[in-house]
């Protein structure tokens, strides 16, 4: 409730209380007016006051608090809730790659983006090839389990700024947990789904731009006589 508040610019939390208490819903004019921002909620973990512990999401209730970004686009919005979120979002480095065979072709065009925005990509093997197959350049890195230098490493040495990593099977996801336990304590940020990758390259598109801004919240709502 507080969050959809915010983001139509209406205090229904008040208007539902009024009404509990016998007032009319016709008396509350409750009518969204057209919206021209785009609100973005981003969930609040803390994984890094607890050692060990994974930050894999799964069913049960982790978060405890939330943010939102607000803005006229899609990527500073959420650039917005990450960053409020105490994601980093750099605005230049280099970006870890490894995904599972059934979200490499939806990696390649991401890779692209990033890279065209003047960051560098560092790939496990498999990920690494699949790009090359199509016509793009990147750094290969050994996985945990495969001899040092790894990617563990690369993260401890503060040489990675971003991960964008999807895995399948449970073995898989044992194996990448010292990756994730190790971006957390870097304060390095972490995408697990190609939806949250595509929102990345958005959201670096304002920050690499200097496009993010500050306003006050009501003036993303128009007056409602």
């Amino acid at each position: 409730v507080p969050f959809v508040a915010k983001a139509i610019g209406r205090p229904i939390a008040k208007m539902a209380a009024r009404i509990m208490a016998g007032g009319a819903l016709a008396d509350e004019r409750l009518v969204v007016p057209e919206l021209r921002h785009v609100a973005i909620k981003e969930a609040v973990f803390p994984f890094a006051r607890f050692a060990g512990v994974d930050s894999l999401l799964g069913p049960e209730m982790k978060s405890t608090g939330e943010v939102m970004g607000l803005d006229r686009d899609f990527g500073s919005a959420f650039a917005k809730a990450q960053l409020g979120a105490g994601n980093r979002l750099p605005a230049s480095g280099t970006v870890f790659v490894s995904v599972r065979d059934a979200d490499k072709p939806a990696l390649v065009p991401i890779v692209r983006d990033l890279q065209d925005l003047g960051y560098g990509i560092v790939a496990t093997r498999g990920t690494a090839q699949h790009l090359a197959q199509a016509g793009l350049t990147v750094g290969e890195v050994a996985k945990a389990h495969e001899g040092r230098p790894h990617v563990v490493d690369l993260l401890k040495d503060g040489r990675i700024d971003l991960v964008v990593n999807t895995t399948a099977g449970q073995q898989a996801i044992r194996d990448s947990y010292t990756l994730r336990r190790q971006a957390l304590m870097s304060r390095t940020s972490y995408y697990t789904t190609m939806a949250g990758a595509r929102a990345l390259v958005e959201a670096l598109r304002r920050v690499t731009a200097g496009e993010l801004d500050v306003a006050p919240l009501q003036s993303y709502f128009p007056v409602v006589e």
